[in-house]
């Protein structure tokens, strides 16, 4: 399948390990693996897409709300586990669903493969036997891809999801140029950059959002570059 480059992605350092896409209508993955998963891959997007779809098909809030939705014991684990994400972060459960389809993806493929990276349009699940370093993508900021995160070993899996309110098509209230998330988990992540994101207006308020972002439950880190200016808070190494 053709694949068109995402200019927005964040970079991730390879370690030797094989790279592939695999694209489903709006799902665009960019894969690290031992070995090409492409087929393991397709189906598992087609697999998670679908609990999703067919949850919406009946729920259509879920596509559509700002806020957290009812909490539904009945729903798809991805769909419940994008519920949790929303109402600790405070977003509508669609704020997560890019991480939620890196994670599921990547928890897949890791039934194939020692270590895994699946980069969603920015969002990362990230379980790999080695550090690796992620770069992060901030739009016209001059400070674009020079600030770089090291992930542990030894501290896997990470969720690293970044929002923008100046880049991409995700929608965000607020006009920094990224605010990256750490956690241990992608879903967690992709919610809590997005509310947070909202927080975002310009420079001044970096101090505050990292305060508030911080203190929701499963964020372990944040970093927030808006033009010249960047402030991080939690487990962040930078290299």
């Amino acid at each position: 399948m053709d694949y068109q480059e995402r200019t927005y992605r964040n970079r991730v350092s390879q370690n030797n390990l094989i790279p592939f896409h695999v694209c489903v209508r709006e799902t665009d993955l960019f894969i690290l693996s031992d070995n090409d998963l492409s087929e393991l891959a397709l189906q598992s997007i087609y697999t998670h897409r679908g609990f999703i779809e067919s949850y919406i098909k009946v729920h259509p809030d879920f596509l559509t709300s700002l806020v957290p939705v009812d909490e539904d014991y009945l729903a798809p684990n991805i769909a419940r586990d994008m519920m949790k994400a929303s109402r600790d972060a405070g977003v509508g459960p669609m704020a997560s669903v890019a991480g939620a389809i890196a994670e599921y993806v990547g928890n897949d493929l890791l039934m194939s493969s020692r270590n895994v990276i699946v980069e969603n349009g920015g969002d990362i699940f990230l379980h790999t036997e080695r550090d690796v370093t992620v770069g992060i993508f901030a739009g016209d900021s001059p400070l674009n891809y020079n600030v770089n995160l090291m992930l542990k070993k030894e501290k896997m899996p990470f969720g690293i999801c970044t929002s923008s309110g100046t880049v991409g098509h995700s929608l965000s209230f607020g006009n920094a140029d990224a605010v990256c998330v750490i956690s241990k988990s992608s879903i967690m992540a992709d919610a809590a950059a997005t509310a947070i994101g909202n927080l975002v207006k310009s420079k001044k308020d970096i101090k505050m959002a990292l305060e508030r972002g911080i203190e929701i439950k499963g964020v372990s880190g944040i970093l927030i570059i808006v033009g010249d200016n960047f402030g991080a808070i939690g487990e962040i190494e930078l290299t």
